[in-house]
């Protein structure tokens, strides 16, 4: 890996590593960080050119920053974790669950998506008329330029096939908000495709883990419960 990957970490018990979104940082998951570090060591990181991790020169792209994930447990020796990703961390976490299924234990992916058109057209349109404005001046702007390589990730990323999704072999909780960003009919296909999902749908939108966090936590402790005994 060409960089080292900033986290913070809370507890000393299972690895429970936790995947922020696009544009955001591992703070995302404050209301998580605190309420699992007493069963779990709970592990934010911040992916790379996100937050205090450093750009690198490495391709910015959802495989890519799989990729940083398996070095980075590579590095603190962890063999394998219960990971939970949120929007592009979703996307991550899909990516490695498929690539590294013996390193994942458990796996929550809350608005995640397979590929662009998963996104409601309300929300694609402006992403993607941003992001052909910053592609314009990233040449001449280094602030652009990032704005474009964010952006991108949205408009040209994940591509990942339904049937795929069989590689997934952890057990697997798929999470959203009732009025997510991501259309519902494709977050239900996400859970249909992975062998033994559960599919849980509550009240709030696109950001439920921090806004109805509560809620949120109490799915997902009642799910690793049932599946880690936990």
């Amino acid at each position: 890996m060409d960089i080292n990957l900033y986290y913070q970490e809370k507890g000393n018990k299972e690895p429970f590593i936790l995947l922020h979104g696009n544009g955001e940082d591992g703070s995302y998951f404050q209301n998580q960080i605190d309420y699992f570090s007493d069963r779990y060591r709970v592990i934010a990181l911040d992916t790379r050119g996100h937050g205090k991790s450093p750009r690198g020169t490495g391709p910015f792209t959802i495989k890519q920053f799989s990729r940083d994930l398996y070095d980075f447990m590579a590095g603190l020796e962890i063999s394998d974790a219960v990971i939970l990703g949120f929007s592009d961390g979703a996307n991550i976490a899909m990516e490695f669950a498929m690539k590294y299924p013996d390193m994942v234990k458990a796996l929550i992916l809350n608005g995640g998506n397979l590929n662009p058109k998963g996104v409601k057209r309300a929300i694609q349109i402006p992403i993607i008329i941003g992001y052909k404005i910053a592609k314009r001046f990233a040449l001449q702007s280094p602030a652009a330029k990032k704005n474009a390589e964010m952006l991108g990730l949205m408009v040209n990323e994940p591509n990942i096939a339904p049937n795929e999704l069989s590689k997934i072999t952890a057990p697997t909780l798929v999470i959203c908000g009732r009025r997510d960003m991501i259309k519902e009919s494709h977050t239900k296909q996400i859970a249909e495709n992975i062998s033994n999902a559960k599919l849980s749908i509550i009240k709030g939108n696109h950001f439920i883990a921090n806004k109805r966090y509560v809620t949120f936590n109490k799915e997902v402790e009642g799910f690793l419960q049932t599946v880690c005994k936990l």
